[in-house]
């Protein structure tokens, strides 16, 4: 198993892609550290996992938004030992055009989706520089790249997490740290299946594969990238998408 012994920490784990995530860095036998504002609905199920791999699953209950309740989760994590992975995973989406959106639903979804990122990597970052050694992921989203209508925030955060990655990939190199961005197109979870039968049906046309990703087709390749066989991989952006971004 590519991750067994490694230390991760995923924000945003309890459901989704980051569920999908958490859930595969157990089945390789890592520690992982899950950071949401509350716990996985299947977290007995993902503890059975950690144990049949020899991995280990804890959580750690916090709004990422929150500059104290993200540092105070991440102290205890770190005051334990070093680290070896960071997902920035943890997101939101609120939609509507432009001409409708509440400066709240901008400014929510910017702090969530890339602010949030802003705060754990500076940390985690710093210990990974001082090991010289560690893996940080963003999970960004093709929408960061192609733009989608009705998603001017989501857009811009996702395409500013490219930014803020590919930046901090330089800025870390010399350490021994990779930074790596992960963009998933149209992936079936909770978020997708709110959009409806026709806007649904829509999308899936213009995927050349001819169908949805699942979250486990995200996770496959973040536990690539956050394993040593990725050790030459810095700073790039790999869709996960179907097709849909080519």
């Amino acid at each position: 198993m590519m991750l067994t012994g490694k230390k991760a920490i995923v924000t945003g784990g309890s459901r989704g892609i980051g569920n999908a995530i958490v859930r595969e860095y157990l089945r390789q036998g890592a520690v992982v550290h899950g950071i949401s504002r509350k716990p996985a609905d299947n977290q007995a199920e993902l503890e059975a996992v950690a144990k049949d791999a020899g991995g280990a699953l804890h959580w750690h209950l916090a709004d990422v938004t929150h500059e104290e309740e993200v540092t105070k989760a991440l102290e205890a994590i770190l005051a334990e030992g070093g680290i070896d992975v960071l997902v920035n995973n943890a997101g939101i989406t609120r939609d509507g055009l432009i001409f409708r959106m509440s400066t709240a639903d901008w400014e929510e979804v910017v702090r969530a989706n890339l602010t949030s990122a802003f705060f754990t990597s500076r940390m985690v970052a710093r210990a990974m520089i001082k090991q010289r050694s560690g893996a940080i992921i963003a999970i960004s989203s093709v929408s960061g790249i192609i733009g989608n209508a009705g998603q001017v925030n989501y857009s811009a955060s996702k395409a500013g997490l490219i930014g803020f990655s590919k930046s901090l990939a330089r800025e870390v190199a010399s350490r021994g740290v990779r930074v790596n961005v992960i963009a998933p197109g149209f992936i079936d979870t909770d978020m997708t299946k709110a959009l409806g039968d026709k806007p649904r049906d829509a999308l899936i046309a213009q995927i050349p594969l001819g169908r949805v990703g699942v979250p486990a087709d995200v996770a496959a390749l973040a536990a690539f990238l956050a394993s040593d066989a990725a050790a030459y991989i810095t700073g790039q952006v790999i869709p996960v998408d179907g097709g849909l971004s080519m």
